[in-house]
């Protein structure tokens, strides 16, 4: 996988350079200060992946991701935990605070990896063909799947693809999450921000900003947070 690396901070990308080149799935094929440099080389270069600093001058990260084309993925890496929101809204594979460990870079990269795997293969058009009152059919991998709700734990947005996260199998196909959400049962399903929708019956715990499903972190935007918090507490009482 060809990568950049993109921050205005010159110890920065020499300490995220040094982490990648030990990871040999990755090529760093460029290394820029200012988005505008990578703008230039993308291009006319090939680039799978961006290693994108927030705050720099002129064009900050955030601006710069939001003008990517959806065949890039992008690993978001600042010193500012408030952004964290607003990137994965953006649909960033991840979001990396500094000092970035060796440990949580792995993690998002493995995480990256699967994602262009995926995406590369689904080159033709799988999307939702049918469902009833207590299961979907999705069609993924050129194969029809039946799944129940109750296996259901989360689905994740990616560009043009959902991906659909249940007890024992993750699933990608093509289509937006308002579309699957309506098909969906709304008593079990809810949606937490621009980029989740989950089972409330999954959920481990939760705090003001952040659902726990398993090992999987899911944040909740501004805007569904009352919706959220009303629907899952008014199940419980």
């Amino acid at each position: 996988m060809k990568c950049i690396i993109v921050d205005d901070e010159p110890l920065a990308r020499e300490e995220m350079s040094n982490l990648v080149q030990e990871i040999s799935a990755l090529e760093i094929v460029g290394e820029f200060s200012s988005a505008i440099g990578a703008m230039e080389f993308l291009k006319n270069n090939a680039v799978d992946l961006l290693f994108l600093d927030i705050e720099m001058p002129t064009i900050n990260g955030l601006d710069f991701a939001q003008s990517l084309p959806t065949d890039k993925l992008v690993i978001l890496t600042t010193a500012y935990n408030q952004y964290a929101l607003q990137g994965y809204e953006l649909d960033a594979i991840d979001y990396l605070l500094k000092p970035i460990k060796k440990e949580r870079l792995a993690k998002a990269i493995t995480k990256a990896i699967a994602y262009q795997k995926l995406l590369t293969f689904h080159e033709q058009k799988n999307t939702f063909e049918a469902s009833n009152d207590n299961s979907i059919l999705i069609k993924s991998d050129r194969k029809y799947y039946k799944i129940t709700f109750d296996e259901v734990k989360f689905i994740e947005a990616l560009k043009d693809y959902v991906v659909i996260y249940t007890r024992n199998n993750k699933l990608i196909t093509a289509m937006n999450l308002k579309t699957i959400h309506q098909k969906l049962n709304s008593e079990l399903f809810i949606r937490v921000s621009k980029s989740y929708l989950i089972n409330m019956s999954f959920i481990d715990s939760f705090d003001s900003h952040t659902i726990y499903i398993d090992d999987a972190e899911i944040p909740i935007g501004e805007i569904y947070r009352n919706d959220f918090f009303q629907k899952y507490t008014s199940g419980l009482l």
